[in-house]
Parts: structure tokens; C-alpha cells; sequence
């Protein structure tokens, strides 16, 4: 009896044994996996400037790094793919790597860019990316001044905002919004008609 109980344990403490290493090796492959893929780099675009929503996607706005992305490599763009005709199809700000998603191909009747003075200054926080309100206010009939301000445009872009001082010229700041084209002919009637325009953050109120 005594013979049979210590085969059985002979029997059991082999299978933990081999257990034991199954379990070591599945480990060690496992910090292998790990270490090989941290170890690999991919080509990624990464943006030298903010690229406003709506703007052409060009090379020279992009630089070219080596990043470990592991399993997630499809989600940025590599330099390769980067084809003419694409625009942002979102703001994409500068030292941010380049989005697949954030990539679309472009259409020419969808948006452009306008740039407009707004007259009470742009606010310190408006810069490239930012999402604003523009509002204008329209001379009255009889010449007397503004009528009361409203909304032109709800939903536009900064890309850019450019600041003028100097002897010969007015101090001001204009920016450089995208909007739809839709939007075009209205903008443009307000500015050639007199109308008073202000660049509103998203949040803020007039």
C-alpha cells in the first residue's frame, strides 16, 4: 500500500514539474513578444504647424518621425500615404502625429478661407485650431451707426491671426478663417457693405 501512495506522488510532482516549465516559457515568450515590438519603430507624419479643419494636406507641413506604435500602426499616416487632394478632416495642431482619421479627401466646393478684421481685437486665447462665432453688425438706413449685432457666421476655423502695427498702418488683427462656401457670399456682402465684424469664441458671448 505504502508503494502504491509514493508512485502517485511521483507521478503528480512530475506533472507539476512540467506545468511548471510550460508556465516559464509561456512567460519568457511573452516579455520576448513584448520587448521585440517596443523595439520596432514605424514612419509616421507628425505636423510642423497646426493644420486648421479644412486646409490641404502638403508635405512640407510635416515632418517625418520614427515612433513605436505597437498594434497600432494603421492609425497614424505614413509619409507614403499622403496624397494630393487630401485635407484635414479635423484640426490637427502642431507636434501632433498625424491621424488617419483626421485625413479625408478633399472637396473643392466644400470650404475655403476669408480673412476678416474683427473690431474688438481677438481675444489672447484665439489662435490656429480655434472654433469661433462671427458676428457682425450692420449699418442702419439712415447712416446714424451699427445696427445691433448677430451672427454671420456659427461655426468657423482660425487658421491663422496675423497682427499689424506700424507708422504707415492702423494698428489691428485680422484672421484668416476657413468657412463653408456656403457661407461666402454672406461674409463677403457684410464686409463690403459696412458692416462692423467681431471674432467670438466658441463659449464666449458678444
Amino acid at each position: 500500500m505504502s508503494k502504491f501512495v509514493r508512485s502517485r506522488r511521483a507521478f503528480w510532482g512530475d506533472a507539476r514539474f512540467l506545468i511548471g516549465i510550460a508556465v516559464v516559457a509561456l512567460s519568457i515568450g511573452g516579455v520576448w513578444a513584448v520587448v521585440s515590438t517596443s523595439g520596432t519603430t514605424t514612419p509616421v507624419l507628425q505636423a510642423t504647424r497646426t493644420i486648421a479643419l479644412g486646409e490641404a494636406l502638403i508635405a512640407s507641413d510635416f515632418q517625418v518621425v520614427e515612433v513605436g506604435l505597437g498594434t497600432v500602426t494603421d492609425r497614424y499616416l505614413a509619409p507614403q500615404e499622403l496624397r494630393t487632394g487630401q485635407i484635414a478632416s479635423r484640426t490637427v495642431f502642431e507636434g501632433e502625429l498625424m491621424a488617419t482619421a483626421a485625413a479625408e479627401d478633399g472637396d473643392a466646393n466644400r470650404t475655403t478661407t476669408i480673412v476678416v478684421e474683427s473690431s474688438t481685437g481677438i481675444p489672447a486665447g484665439v489662435a490656429a485650431g480655434s472654433v469661433i462665432e462671427l458676428w457682425h453688425s450692420p449699418p442702419v438706413d439712415d447712416g446714424s451707426g451699427q445696427g445691433p449685432p448677430r451672427i454671420l457666421v456659427a461655426d468657423a476655423t482660425v487658421a491663422s491671426v496675423t497682427k499689424t502695427e506700424g507708422m504707415l498702418t492702423a494698428e489691428g488683427t485680422t484672421a484668416e478663417v476657413v468657412i463653408d462656401r456656403a457661407d461666402v457670399a454672406d461674409v463677403l456682402a457684410a464686409i463690403t457693405g459696412g458692416s462692423v465684424l467681431s471674432v467670438v469664441p466658441i463659449g464666449s458671448t458678444s
